[in-house]
């Protein structure tokens, strides 16, 4: 049975939103807020798994797993690679405080959507349709069909980066 069958049975739609929700917060706050680098990663890794729940509850199946291979599995594990090579300490000694500017952009950044919900309750908000599903292959065709030269030079361009950006660091060690 497809999920939206299930969606009238006890709130399970709501309560899957509420889950998926404290997920990202729980993740966002410990990867804001961790002085690791690796717990930061961790807490950014457990706000992308709730992201792919979310997309699941909108059944966007693919976009979900796009998502999970990705960003959890690919960027992960290069944002994990920059840690490792740039040495940080374990301790977390490059956690320092926040300082009054940014207890000011914390404050900012919590009446922001607090504004934004008043101003949706105010105004309202107007609905739009549910886009069409397309299946897979025709998206994939879309996709790579003309656009397959641009796909593949953006891949190199991203190689490119990161080798770069191993180089650098390998001769800022060759100079210490």
């Amino acid at each position: 049975m497809h999920l939206a069958h299930w969606n009238f049975l006890f709130g399970f739609g709501q309560i899957a939103f509420a889950s998926y929700t404290l997920i990202i917060l729980a993740g966002g706050g410990v990867a804001v807020t961790a002085h690791s680098l690796v717990r930061a990663m961790v807490g950014l890794v457990a706000t992308m798994f709730g992201v792919a729940g979310l997309y699941m509850l909108l059944l966007a199946d693919f976009v979900a797993l796009m998502q999970i291979l990705i960003y959890v599995g690919a960027v992960s594990v290069l944002i994990f690679f920059a840690i490792m090579l740039t040495r940080a300490s374990a301790d977390g000694g490059e956690a320092k405080g926040p300082g009054w500017r940014g207890i000011l952009r914390a404050i900012a950044a919590f009446l922001l959507p607090v504004v934004l919900m008043i101003m949706l309750r105010f105004y309202g908000v107007s609905g739009s349709d549910t886009p069409k599903n397309i299946p897979v292959n025709a998206l994939g065709a879309g996709l790579l069909g003309a656009y397959t030269l641009p796909f593949e030079l953006i891949s190199i361009v991203l190689l490119v980066a990161t080798v770069g950006a191993v180089l650098l660091t390998l001769e800022k060690r060759g100079s210490k």
